[in-house]
């Protein structure tokens, strides 16, 4: 246990290192090819960092949080865009912040709509983790014996909730400490009319926020030059679904260390491919007639949550992943339970001589 608690220690602790050397040395040179190639040592070491992680749920984390989401800011600062290029500006504790957690500091030339809904964030989060610890706690006790659609369902709603809440809790330490307005990690994305509306504008808003500038942008731009203006989001939609599974394939094997099956990768490749559908019915239609949204909701996310059932979860139950998740959320339940026993008789009966 200590040797797994130095490693994590360790891997933790060269990310901010990592950062330091970003703040200090290519952040003085020119953006371009220069800062780029000076940025290849921290890429590398971002991305077999999640190796260095005894936890399975930690190699999940870093591997979203560092592998994927501060990469990819560090490309984008490369070129002087990007969240890092107005976090430079600011101080070194917030240019670390903005790189290593998966929070969008809220601007104020900021148009998003989703910047004008508030959450309430220890409200909300403690009653997402308490709603977290019993959906965990659930599969934990009944994965052996429950339906595996049902225990697919318990997966859907802790994927949701523990996505809101690392975000949400990297969101509040950062607000305490520094004092940044930040977007919302989502924006009810059970409420969603359409893919496009939950991919683009409700789910998980700081990797949306990060594929928008990293992946979509730059080929739509690309595109723009071969297919015209009117369609270059088709090939750029694509590209960023592509991309986003192939990262959410990474995620899995870091996680399970078992061989792509590739069937994440099509979950999301087939949201894609939905998605750009949608984009070329409503261009047809031009607006003429929409679907209601009791019907348009219902239908968004019956087809998330069957095409997650089919292509999304299987993967890591195959794996087995998910069983050692709960293996260590067990594990950490005994030890806390070891330790409020031993604090509990010593606060109920101390020793007074």
């Amino acid at each position: 246990m200590e040797h797994g608690n130095f490693k994590s220690i360790y891997a933790w602790s060269s990310v901010v290192a990592s950062l330091f050397y970003c703040y200090f040395i290519p952040a003085r040179i020119p953006k371009g090819f220069l800062r780029l190639v000076s940025l290849l040592p921290v890429f590398c070491h971002f991305t077999v960092l999640p190796m260095y992680m005894p936890s399975i749920f930690f190699r999940g984390v870093s591997t979203l949080f560092i592998t994927w989401l501060a990469n990819s800011k560090l490309l984008l600062f490369a070129f002087g865009q990007g969240p890092l290029a107005w976090a430079q500006s600011q101080s070194l504790h917030i240019f670390i912040a903005s790189a290593a957690l998966p929070i969008r500091a809220k601007r104020a030339d900021d148009s998003n709509p989703s910047s004008s809904k508030k959450k309430v964030p220890f409200l909300n989060l403690g009653t997402e983790i308490l709603a977290l610890s019993v959906l965990l706690a659930l599969a934990a006790k009944y994965r052996e014996t429950a339906h595996p659609l049902v225990l697919q369902a318990d997966y859907c709603c802790v994927i949701f909730l523990l996505v809101d809440v690392l975000v949400a809790f990297s969101s509040s330490v950062v607000r305490a400490m520094v004092g940044l307005e930040l977007e919302p990690p989502s924006n009810a994305p059970y409420a969603s009319t359409s893919l496009q509306d939950f991919w683009g504008k409700r789910w998980n808003l700081t990797v949306t926020n990060t594929l928008r500038l990293s992946v979509y942008k730059p080929v739509r731009s690309v595109s723009a030059g071969v297919v015209g203006n009117r369609w270059a989001a088709l090939p750029a939609f694509f590209a960023t679904f592509l991309v986003s599974g192939l990262m959410h394939e990474l995620i899995y094997y870091y996680v399970s260390r078992a061989k792509p099956s590739w069937e994440v990768t099509w979950f999301f490749i087939l949201h894609g491919i939905c998605v750009m559908i949608e984009l070329v019915i409503k261009r047809g239609l031009k607006g003429k007639r929409e679907m209601p949204w009791f019907i348009s909701g219902p239908l968004t996310m019956g087809f998330v949550i069957i095409t997650s059932f089919w292509l999304f979860f299987p993967p890591l139950m195959k794996s087995g992943a998910d069983e050692m998740v709960l293996e260590e959320f067990r594990s950490l339940c005994e030890s806390w339970k070891g330790r409020l026993g031993t604090l509990s008789p010593n606060i109920l009966s101390p020793n007074l001589s």
